[in-house]
């Protein structure tokens, strides 16, 4: 209830596991962590772990650290992309200290972000940083690493499939892990009606239910648990405790961190991964003593494969449970149990925060953007059949062709030929009661900008943007007056998310949606985060100030909307505006 009290009180944001509220920074919001957050991670974490709770110290280190890189580089004004770097490396530091791994430390911080990529521009920096904190770490510690193991050694290619099989067993149990972590958070502890800050103090109170109903387990539970798993190492746990841990631990670490309370899901994943393990290898010494001789080898290599399931870090597990244990003699099993478990949860994390590659990153989205209305012709977005109005017809007609079809402009044909467009603007130069014996060709716009089948989008909509005008008529180069379409700028925005995902260039960039002003006008991205006030309602019903949304990214593609389309979470809302109103859109939705 302390814990609660403090982080609900002063800084919200250090509720949970630290790692995600660092992705969820990164990808979100610049890599921008105020300045409390650390401070107030620190105390609580230190509270919640002390007095028992399930969690681990990975998650409060790597908010903390990426905490200070963020904060130093807002201070000495370092651009976005720094500051972002700046925090991964902080993050990485941080975990090569605290668990004495500095190469597993450093991969950790670049390849957490995401399922299925690394953040290549922060290798170096991560390095360097995972060294020096290493190193300073280590000099008043001691080089000694956090496990001792029983001599493991891999000699036997017939122990592979065992491998491969606990592999599977963390895949399935992980995705067990992961489904009812977010359903206590849920629709459990989000549901209770009483003051978040006494949240945590139910989770608490469920993992010493827990301690009652399993005490032989209570060194597994308790904290970290990381006791139960050096015995697990050793070989000094019995089966059916270790089979007790794997659902307890689960249960505790949902019941302390998905309550609110302050914490890191690492230590309790590789609690649960080396029971996983340990189960796994004493089954299979059982049934085959001749092939399964060491058992305890089992627990090492379920560590990292339960990890890298939930986690997406396979690379990373691999090296953070060698420098760990002071021991690579396992790296054959550990790669082939990691690529099993990472492989069949590829769509499961315990990060919900992470994206799946650089590429769904807002982090990301100017230096991979492609501008593809360069390579689009305004004939392949063009309306090639336009309503249009004889120069004769009444206003009264055109205004209630303007109701009908929601097009608030139209070309003026005679004889075939265009000669000039007539819109709302022009409509409202006459006095409503005179429109049912005014003629269209009274107002109609003569001496009109056009546009070609074959000039880009981007020309179309830089002529658009200057005349402050919504379509341009397309005609024939050799002949103005033969009208061929109209393309609007609802039209060139639809083309322009299309192309990004229907062809080629797309298939690598199809979510790089730009973010940057093209002639006065700004296609910018939306992210709708889980419980948004948006997330349910039908998009006729938000009303949006003054923009478009041309699309929605979520994971099976690409939706062009309706009306009645529903809006969900993590849905991704492109839309397409007048560059200052974006603000006024942005607050709106509540960003």
């Amino acid at each position: 209830m302390i814990a609660g009290f403090i982080i609900y009180r002063f800084a919200p944001e250090a509720e949970g596991h630290g790692t995600d509220a660092v992705i969820s920074a990164f990808h979100q919001a610049r890599g921008v962590i105020q300045g409390r957050v650390p401070i107030i991670k620190v105390i609580a974490s230190a509270i919640t772990i002390g007095s028992g709770g399930s969690a681990g110290k990975e998650g409060p280190i790597a908010q903390i650290a990426a905490g200070a890189g963020s904060v130093l580089a807002s201070h000495f004004k370092l651009s976005d992309r720094d500051r972002r770097i700046m925090m991964v490396t902080g993050m990485s530091a941080g975990i090569a200290s605290i668990f004495k791994s500095p190469l597993g430390g450093a991969l950790f911080g670049i390849e957490v972000l995401y399922k299925r990529d690394f953040e290549m521009g922060a290798v170096v920096p991560a390095i360097m940083a995972s060294v020096i904190g290493y190193a300073l770490f280590v000099h008043f510690t001691g080089p000694d690493p956090i496990f001792l193991t029983c001599q493991c050694a891999f000699d036997d290619p017939l122990e592979l499939p065992f491998y491969a099989l606990l592999g599977l067993t963390c895949a399935a149990i992980g995705i067990f892990y992961i489904s009812l972590f977010y359903s206590t958070r849920d629709k459990f502890f989000r549901r209770l009606r009483i003051p978040n800050h006494l949240k945590p103090a139910i989770g608490g109170l469920g993992v010493g239910v827990l301690i009652l109903l399993f005490p032989d387990a209570s060194s597994g539970i308790l904290g970290p648990g990381y006791d139960a798993l050096q015995d697990a190492l050793l070989g000094n746990i019995t089966l059916s405790v270790m089979i007790v841990l794997i659902f307890a631990k689960i249960l505790a670490t949902s019941f302390t961190v998905g309550s609110g309370g302050s914490g890191g899901v690492f230590a309790p994943s590789l609690v649960i991964g080396g029971m996983v393990g340990g189960v796994v290898g004493e089954v299979s010494h059982i049934f085959f003593p001749n092939i399964i001789t060491n058992p305890t080898c089992f627990v090492l290599v379920g560590m990292a494969s339960f990890f890298s399931a939930v986690a997406k870090v396979p690379i990373a597990s691999i090296l953070m449970i060698s420098e760990m244990t002071g021991s690579y003699a396992l790296l054959v099993p550990l790669m082939l149990a990691n690529v099993a478990s990472y492989a069949f949860t590829e769509r499961w994390t315990i990060y919900e925060s992470q994206v799946s590659t650089r590429l769904r990153s807002p982090a990301h989205r100017k230096e991979l953007l492609v501008d593809v209305l360069e390579g689009i012709k305004v004939k392949d977005a063009m309306n090639p059949h336009p309503l249009s109005v004889s120069p004769d017809d009444k206003l009264r007609k055109v205004f209630d062709l303007m109701e009908k079809t929601g097009h608030m402009g139209y070309p003026v044909m005679k004889d075939g030929k265009l000669i000039g467009m007539v819109t709302m603007k022009d409509l409202e130069k006459v006095p409503m009661e005179e429109w049912d014996r005014r003629p269209v060709k009274d107002v109609t716009t003569t001496g009109l900008v056009t546009t070609y089948p074959d000039e880009s989008l981007e020309d179309a909509l830089h002529k658009l943007v200057l005349l402050d005008i919504g379509r341009l008529p397309v005609v024939d180069r050799r002949d103005p007056k033969k009208l061929l379409g109209i393309i609007t700028r609802s039209d060139i925005a639809r083309a322009h998310v299309k192309a990004m995902a229907g062809d080629v260039l797309a298939s690598r960039r199809k979510h790089a949606v730009s973010s940057s002003p093209i002639y006065g006008t700004r296609i910018f991205e939306v992210y709708i985060p889980p419980h948004h006030w948006m997330i349910g309602k039908k998009l006729a019903d938000i009303r949006l100030p003054a923009g478009i949304i041309i699309a929605i990214l979520r994971e099976e593609g690409i939706i062009i909307p309706r009306g009645d389309t529903m809006i969900e979470a993590g849905d991704r809302l492109v839309i397409f505006s007048p560059e200052d109103r974006v603000d006024g859109i942005r607050r709106y939705i509540g960003l």
